[in-house]
């Protein structure tokens, strides 16, 4: 049987061999969150999926923690991996301008994504990647607790509404996510790509301010 150590009181520290190993990322830790800056803390360092290993930065999300508004779009682009803030590219250049249009400046709104990874060459998400990132998107949403959310594109709908139905045919309706109501535009990527997207968009946003000054009104 190996010796008990002594540890004499005046001795010296000894000096850490390894360094300490990350706290496990566990849903309790994380789904016990308080707030967004613990929310974020706690899961930043996440490698649930394979994306983990290959971002430059971790993009959690960046607003008002009690906005009224919230703004969920698809993942990170190259810009965002980079900063690690969500819509800092030209697409989000082109947020701001819309947001300014309908009066809210960037600070009012909660702007995020459905994962907070980049996928290699900006490609779609994949199943397995959504399936590790959404509990993360569901917890933010429960903490800022919008009275409207404004879907980014047909990614973010498809996963915040569980539909297949087309932007198209989601454009211009008010559903609900966990009871709160959304509505979906397009992407502002893909505005970049086809500027006769631009008018839809506009009418979109206008319906969106519309129905949020009226819910803010309303108090629900």
């Amino acid at each position: 049987m190996p010796r008990a150590r002594t540890h004499r009181a005046d001795a010296p520290e000894e000096p850490a061999l390894f360094a300490a190993a990350p706290s496990p990322i566990t849903a309790e830790a994380w789904g016990n969150s308080p707030t967004l800056a613990a929310l974020g803390q706690s899961i930043c360092d996440c490698v649930k999926c394979p994306l983990g290993h290959t971002r430059t930065k971790f993009v959690f999300g960046t607003g008002n923690p009690s906005a009224t508004l919230m703004l969920v779009g698809e993942a990170p682009g190259a810009d965002e991996d980079a900063q690690g803030e969500p819509f800092v590219g030209k697409a989000g250049q082109l947020l701001n301008k819309i947001l300014e249009a309908i009066n809210f400046r960037r600070g009012d709104v909660y702007i995020c994504n459905i994962l907070k990874c980049r996928p290699p060459g900006n490609r779609k998400p994949q199943a397995e990647e959504v399936d590790s990132c959404l509990p993360y998107l569901r917890k933010q949403i429960a903490l800022v607790q919008p009275k409207l959310i404004l879907a980014l594109g047909l990614t973010a709908a498809e996963n915040l509404l569980g539909t297949t139905e087309s932007l198209t045919r989601l454009r211009g309706r008010v559903m609900r996510y966990e009871g709160i109501p959304l509505m979906v535009t397009y992407h502002p990527a893909a505005l970049l790509r086809n500027p006769n997207w631009k008018r839809p968009t506009w009418e979109d946003v206008q319906a969106v301010r519309k129905l949020h000054d009226e819910l803010v009104q309303q108090g629900r």
